[in-house]
């Protein structure tokens, strides 16, 4: 009968469920443990003299560590729900999975919008009993809204070339943008301007950075030509640097990052902290649990600043462990991208590793003072349960394109 049953499926549905990629699912499993285990080294102190103005821990230890093992359990059990799922089903939901989190956007700036301590910052919203930051929902929709529609591009350009009226002015430009490729860019670049206009007025800055980064990302992956990239690079520096130089908070930044003793009561006690701590380490570390820092030195201990933790209790060489564990994980879901069973699979995993990078490369910089502050989370490490969960999910989408490569390829 089991025989008969297998025979009666598709084979969509048969090769839906195929094995998942045990190394990867191995490398975010180790990643989300040794993530728990050092939120709850790292976020004691604070937790037990209830330092976060925004949260009530009532003194307990504990409060951060039950929290976010709770959001691993939950984001463990949907990775493995997702990676059940076929994923051309993602296909049809990438539309409202877009749309929900422009609205999701816009709803910090309703009352359910919430600041973060006594500044002008609004990123996050208070929505069914949980905080959390859209711009987390944001990245999933962008990247699985651009796989989607650019996996059919191939097929787009084979169809009949659009006719223009070449006899009129407005002909004649259409018909060059068309063959430049510069009309089929104009959704995806409309879709970036709501999005980036919407982080831009929390002000989200990195969130602006890692959603450009993954979408550029795919775009490039889709065969879009080089020279839109060296076009769109450009302008992004530029309005970069404009927005750095127009925005007080930002212009801060830059020169805390240039010289952290300029202000070493103020904005740079951070950046000097964080350096402190990964010094302390030195080459095997004060040992798990033994951290200094974190007693009411380094600020965002168990969020921002948790890789100068890390450093400072198992030292260079537990960092470099660290570092090579996450640089596993992205060779391998690359490596996923590589052997996908069509063009959808791998735009998708292209953008979600991408984006993993650039958020483990950035907070890492910005740790070690290569790059100003940003604000930027170490996936699976920094508190953040909602962040947590999401990524996990992330991951379930990767192993569930995993799930269909052909069997001669995956060995």
């Amino acid at each position: 009968m089991a025989r008969k049953a297998k025979r009666d499926l598709t084979i969509e549905q048969q090769l839906a469920r195929g094995p998942i990629d045990l190394p990867f699912l191995a490398l975010v499993l180790v990643l989300t443990a040794i993530g728990l285990i050092t939120v709850l080294s790292a976020s004691y102190a604070s937790a037990m003299y209830d330092l976060d103005p925004d949260v009530f821990t009532g003194g307990d230890p504990l409060y951060y560590f039950k929290r976010q093992f709770g959001f691993a359990v939950l984001g463990v059990a949907a990775m493995f729900i997702i990676s059940k799922i076929d994923y051309q089903q993602f296909r049809w939901m990438s539309v409202f999975a877009l749309a929900g989190s422009i609205m999701l956007l816009a709803l910090v700036f309703t009352p359910l919008g919430r600041t973060a301590g006594n500044t002008d910052v609004r990123r996050w919203i208070y929505l069914f009993g949980i905080r959390f930051q859209p711009s987390e929902v944001a990245k999933v929709g962008v990247i699985l809204y651009f796989s989607a529609s650019l996996s059919k591009r191939n097929d787009q350009l084979k169809g009949p070339p659009k006719k223009w009226n070449r006899r009129t002015f407005l002909g004649r430009a259409g018909d060059f943008l068309d063959r430049i490729g510069f009309l089929e860019l104009v959704p995806y670049a409309a879709i970036l301007v709501v999005v980036l206009a919407l982080l831009n007025k929390e002000p989200h800055m990195s969130g602006m950075i890692l959603i450009t980064v993954a979408a550029a990302s795919v775009l490039l992956v889709s065969g879009i030509s080089l020279g839109w990239f060296v076009a769109g690079g450009t302008l992004v520096v530029g309005a970069l640097a404009f927005l750095i130089t127009q925005t007080k908070y930002m212009t801060k930044r830059i020169t805390i990052w240039l010289d952290p003793f300029s202000d070493y009561r103020g904005d740079g006690f951070q950046p000097i902290q964080s350096m402190i701590s990964i010094g302390s380490g030195g080459l095997l570390g004060v040992g798990l649990g033994n951290s200094r820092q974190k007693y009411l030195f380094l600020p965002e201990e168990h969020n921002d600043c948790i890789f100068a933790i890390w450093c400072e209790e198992m030292g260079m060489v537990g960092a470099v462990v660290l570092m090579a564990l996450f640089a596993l994980l992205i060779i391998r879901g690359y490596w996923l991208a590589l052997h996908a069973r069509d063009r959808f699979g791998t735009l998708l995993i292209v953008g979600i590793m991408t984006l993993l990078a650039a958020q483990v490369f950035l907070n890492i910089a910005v740790a070690t003072n290569f790059m100003p502050v940003t604000g930027i989370s170490l996936p699976f490490f920094s508190y953040g349960g909602t962040a947590l969960a999401i990524q996990l999910a992330e991951m379930g989408m990767v192993l569930s394109i995993s799930r269909q490569i052909p069997a001669v390829k995956a060995e």
